[in-house]
């Protein structure tokens, strides 16, 4: 019984296609701005998850315990803590869109009378700019989305 020699998967096209994608991840996530946004997007969730007693409305528990919540998850996800990869990290920064628009409207929203000028103040000024920064760590991954699409139409 003879056996076809196989090739070595080094050269198979997708590892290579699946290294070039990598590499200009890595590229796209080592320059300075993303590394600045990442930086101020783990701030951000650290300090909302912390604000109810930084603000003083500690004694609001169902909005301090979402801001705890949601301040932790974004801080998780802006911070690149699911994955290295940053075109995966394109979806985990619209996830932090969805937070901070989130954050936004909960003293509206979640149980209770915690409609206050405090509250809403901290929640508004933190969910934007916590919007704004994840728009900014969706744009930085963007052009990795894009070529790894152009590649895949030139193959076609």
């Amino acid at each position: 019984m003879t056996t076809q020699p196989r090739p070595d998967m080094a050269t198979h096209p997708d590892i290579l296609d699946m290294r070039n994608r990598h590499e200009m991840a890595e590229r796209v996530a080592t320059t300075p701005r993303a590394q600045a946004v990442e930086a101020m997007g783990l701030i951000t969730g650290l300090y909302l998850a912390a604000s109810p007693w930084i603000v003083g409305f500690n004694g609001f528990s169902t909005l301090a315990v979402n801001n705890l919540i949601v301040g932790i998850a974004y801080a998780v996800i802006m911070s690149g803590g699911f994955g290295r990869a940053y075109e995966r990290s394109h979806s985990m920064a619209w996830a932090a869109c969805a937070l901070s628009a989130w954050t936004i409207v909960a003293p509206w929203v979640v149980a209770g009378d915690v409609s206050t000028t405090r509250t809403i103040v901290n929640n508004i000024i933190v969910g934007v700019i916590g919007l704004l920064l994840g728009l900014m760590a969706a744009a930085a991954a963007r052009p990795v989305d894009q070529s790894s699409g152009d590649r895949a139409a030139s193959r076609m």
